[in-house]
């Protein structure tokens, strides 16, 4: 992974003794909140219900051991003892006092990590998928253009004032894994013909209150123009975009008022003055970034681990969880592992508390390299252990309440922290996700449904990104109380597509029946073992809408 070099040091130094100013003058009455706003969103510091929140970035969701100790120390000595992983990648702490803050910033920049960016209207974390470098169907790493990108956005003065918030991701897999086409730039990595890197460009996607599936603007772009043709965009964005309506001020905005072509001739023009510039990358300054990407040590191992077998074979619950919770891995007799942040009910979606961090941490150099990735699902990943310490892993897992065998089941949920932390939320999601997980607590039940996701988000912002889930929840507010609204048939991947709204919102003590009512439905006309998105695509939406609109009659 990538080290910081003495520049990057410097520079979050900096802005961590800029900021203790700040948080001083604050403190003493010298800034009011109003001034002091754009201050700590610079530096991932909001606001909420109780208390402030502190975003952290954790570029294209990559960590080091160390520093998810760090983490894990933050959460302890900072926080009440637990963090929650986010659907960008980060990790957010909810309950920080303000005068701790700089403390916090300079724990963090002894690991080389920060907060600068989470927030406001810039170019926010770069993100791609978990399984960078290690997937099995993978074309190339993203991670060399991933970093490239972040050390071009970080405190770029050009894009630190935007009309709004901004999001990229990279995807170099046959699968999408990243949700590239959520983002307001998406960017597929492959090689052409001759073997040299190419990017298909997209633009204009975003959820919230406007959901859009970003569009193609350009194919077969050569890696070198990556930061001209990013930065082309950006000023079409920065100079046309909404500044007076924030709900109209994201890209996709613009690019739907324009129309795709119009957005794409003026990105074109403004390409034409800079594709030869400065930002041009170089081979020397792609290969300087690789150098960090190196491949490990890998052990030679067979394919087929003769002592992983007859573990599959005597334990059934350890065979589940491997059915469930691995990847292919691209190097022979390794596999990487998904750590489910879903227990159930007994914890939200994505909160991981100090000690489980700290396992985490500890099974990393144990088991792999030391390095832990996040998915954008709120899950840990161990990108390379050795399938034959899949069993030592597994029975760790368990002792440490980390072994749910969920990975992309229903329960598997994402969910926002909803009304229980965020000032914005409509309605709570947290106490939805765990009526759900107790709900569909059978292993047997999960596995019959098969591959299907739910999401859920407490607001319009859609940070829970319900969209995109097979089964989507949106709190909504109804006359001061919180209902909850369903759509179906979101997607994330190549074949991407947003869910569509069945009918009318439900009250929250009703959700887990109408959840169960969509998955008997999905039972009883499924062919085969056809998905949920195909049995949906084959029926429409009209069947699942008598079923969870029929009133049941009361017994006599």
């Amino acid at each position: 992974m990538y080290r910081y070099d003495d520049y990057d040091r410097a520079l979050v130094r900096e802005r961590v003794a800029q900021f203790r100013d700040q948080v001083a003058r604050r403190l003493s009455g010298e800034l009011s909140e109003e001034e002091f706003l754009p201050l700590r969103l610079q530096n991932g510091l909001y606001l909420q219900k109780h208390a402030y929140m502190l975003r952290v970035a954790i570029p294209y969701g990559t960590l080091s051991s160390d520093q998810l100790r760090t983490l894990a120390l933050i959460a302890r000595e900072y926080d009440r003892g637990y963090g929650h992983f986010t659907t960008r990648q980060n990790i957010q702490f909810n309950w920080i006092d303000l005068e701790r803050v700089p403390d916090i910033l300079e724990r963090l920049a002894d690991v080389d990590m920060h907060a600068i960016q989470t927030s406001g209207n810039c170019v926010r974390n770069i993100t791609t998928e978990a399984f960078a470098g290690v997937a099995a169907d993978e074309l190339l790493d993203p991670r060399p253009l991933a970093e490239i990108l972040r050390q071009w956005s970080t405190v770029n003065p050009e894009f630190l004032f935007l009309p709004r918030k901004f999001k990229i991701a990279l995807c170099a897999a046959e699968e999408d894994r990243a949700a590239v086409q959520m983002h307001d730039i998406g960017l597929y990595l492959y090689r052409d013909g001759d073997g040299e890197m190419r990017l298909k460009v997209l633009v204009g996607g975003g959820l919230g209150r406007t959901p859009i599936l970003a569009q193609v603007i350009r194919e077969g772009l050569h890696w070198r123009h990556l930061l001209s043709y990013v930065e082309a965009v950006l000023r079409v964005y920065n100079r046309h975009g909404r500044r007076d309506n924030k709900y109209k001020a994201r890209i996709k905005i613009l690019v739907k008022a324009l129309g795709i072509e119009a957005f794409a001739r003026e990105v074109e023009a403004e390409w034409e003055h800079l594709r030869d510039g400065p930002a041009q990358l170089t081979e020397a300054e792609y290969a300087r970034v690789a150098a960090s990407f190196t491949t490990p040590a890998y052990a030679t191992l067979d394919a087929a681990d003769l002592e992983h077998g007859r573990r599959l074979a005597e334990d059934p619950a350890f065979a589940r969880w491997c059915a469930r919770n691995l990847q292919p891995h691209k190097v022979p007799g390794y596999a990487s592992v998904v750590i489910s942040t879903k227990p159930g009910p007994e914890a939200p979606p994505g909160d991981v508390t100090a000690a489980q961090m700290e396992a985490v941490a500890d099974w990393a150099e144990r088991f792999g390299f030391g390095e832990i990735r996040i998915a954008h699902e709120q899950n840990l990943v161990l990108p390379d252990v050795p399938k034959r310490d899949l069993h030592a892993l597994w029975l760790a897992a368990c002792e440490a309440g980390l072994a749910t065998p969920n990975v992309g089941l229903l329960t598997d949920i994402i969910a926002c922290p909803g009304g229980d932390y965020c000032a914005l939320a409509n309605a709570k999601s947290i106490p939805i996700a765990q009526a759900i997980q107790a709900r569909f607590r059978d292993p047997a039940r999960l596995e019959a449904l098969g591959e299907l996701s739910l999401n859920i988000s407490g607001c319009m912002n859609a940070c829970g990104h319900h969209h995109i889930g097979n089964i989507g929840i949106l709190g909504v507010d109804k006359g001061g109380s919180e209902w909850y609204q369903v759509t179906l048939g979101g997607a994330q991947g190549m074949s991407a597509a947003l869910g569509r709204v069945i009918g009318p919102s439900f009250s929250a003590a009703e959700v887990p029946q109408v959840i169960e009512h969509i998955a008997d439905t999905y039972l009883a006309h499924r062919e085969g073992d056809e998905r949920f998105v195909d049995t949906l695509g084959r029926i429409g939406l009209e069947p699942f809408k008598a079923r969870v609109y029929t009133r049941e009659e009361e017994p006599a």
